[in-house]
């Protein structure tokens, strides 16, 4: 099987296992215990803290760990909004966002009452931050936008909306899921009160991510009980998973450079290879300004997306249509809805190609021939 759905998750590094192995034999006590192995397993937490946030720039007490991104996402939207409440009602996201972002906001409107607005790209597919801008109020506590889309890796323009937010009393969340390991990614930089990642989308485990906070902030735990990450969320730490992370992390971190150029060099030569025949496939591609290039989401007139997802696997290639969290459901995508409209057949025809440093020129090439063969039938 070629694995091209590195977007919904990307597999371990060698590394990576071998680190968690360790961890599992080595580290086996409670960091809550007091004793010498409660202590060794503590410490191990604590370095594993420094070296997430010696990624990110940023104080080691101001790194959440949890269960993955979507846990961070509802904690930072649900602990921060119910804890300022009486500072105003109303929050604002893009359409476009992960479920667990927009699930969550649709949450807070359905069961507290709070206004939310969700802000579209224009119809071109830009997402300029002035359309942010445009719906801010006085009342606006909260603001949330991803940093890298997670189906077309359309980059938003997350720098610009922290400055527009300077002197505005919103927090802002950032959703940055699809770029940490990609790209520098530096919350303070760019003005996130919150920041939401997870470790399997940079070659570490599935399960374990983690939150960036601004220690200035008032917010809700969300997970109750012991006293665990300075009283902010409970329970026992899932030390191999953190360790697994943060070796991910320092991998991704130390050969960004050359990843990202490898990614480039994939993703240009799987367009090439499509336009390379006298007869060259006839698709467009679903991409809207600047992109990540490990996301390729494009489309082919009038070729149902499920059925050629299906023949794919068949053959032996993983893509797939959208995000992972919407899959098994019969809706259309719906950053792609967002942009298009609900009635456009183009709802029926995207599919996604995701890339990692992992995927080799041969692999794309045998891809690209694979596509031709079924959709030339």
């Amino acid at each position: 099987m070629i694995y091209l759905d590195n977007a919904a998750t990307t597999p371990l590094l060698p590394e990576v296992v071998t680190s968690m192995s360790d961890s599992l034999t080595l580290t086996f006590g409670n960091p809550s215990s007091i004793h010498g192995l409660g202590r060794q397993a503590s410490h191990v937490v604590r370095q594993v803290r420094e070296t997430v946030a010696r990624a990110l720039a940023v104080n080691s007490r101001n790194i959440l760990f949890t269960s993955g991104a979507s846990e961070a996402n509802n904690q930072a939207l649900i602990g921060y909004a119910l804890a300022n409440k009486a500072k105003g009602n109303h929050i604002i996201t893009t359409a476009i966002e992960h479920p667990s972002v927009l699930n969550t906001v649709q949450y807070l409107h359905d069961r507290y009452g709070f206004d939310v607005t969700f802000v579209k790209p224009k119809a071109d597919g830009s997402f300029p931050a002035s359309l942010i801008e445009e719906q801010l109020r006085a009342d606006t506590i909260l603001v949330s936008m991803m940093w890298a889309n997670n189906e077309t890796g359309q980059l938003l323009p997350v720098t610009e909306v922290g400055k527009l937010l300077v002197n505005h009393q919103a927090a802002y969340h950032v959703d940055a899921t699809q770029v940490l390991g990609k790209i520098p990614v530096h919350p303070e930089e760019v003005g996130a009160d919150f920041l939401s990642a997870s470790a399997h989308k940079f070659h570490g485990p599935k399960g374990v991510g983690l939150l960036y906070f601004n220690e200035k902030l008032r917010f809700d735990a969300l997970i109750h009980g012991g006293e665990q990450e300075e009283k902010r969320r409970a329970g026992t730490e899932n030390i191999h998973s953190l360790v697994g992370m943060a070796t991910a992390l320092e991998f991704a971190i130390e050969h960004m450079d050359e990843n990202y150029k490898k990614v480039e060099l994939l993703h240009k030569t799987l367009l090439e290879e499509l336009n390379s025949d006298a007869a060259p496939l006839t698709f467009y591609k679903n991409q809207f300004g600047k992109s990540m290039p490990h996301v390729l989401n494009i489309a082919f007139p009038h070729e149902n997306h499920d059925l050629l997802l299906t023949k794919l696997d068949l053959a032996g290639f993983a893509i797939s249509t959208g995000s992972a969290c919407t899959a098994g459901t019969i809706e259309p995508s719906h950053v792609l809805e967002a942009i298009y409209g609900s009635g456009s057949e183009k709802l029926k025809e995207n599919i996604r190609i995701s890339f990692s440093e992992l995927n080799t020129i041969d692999e794309i090439k045998k891809f690209a021939e694979h596509l031709k063969l079924i959709l030339k039938k």
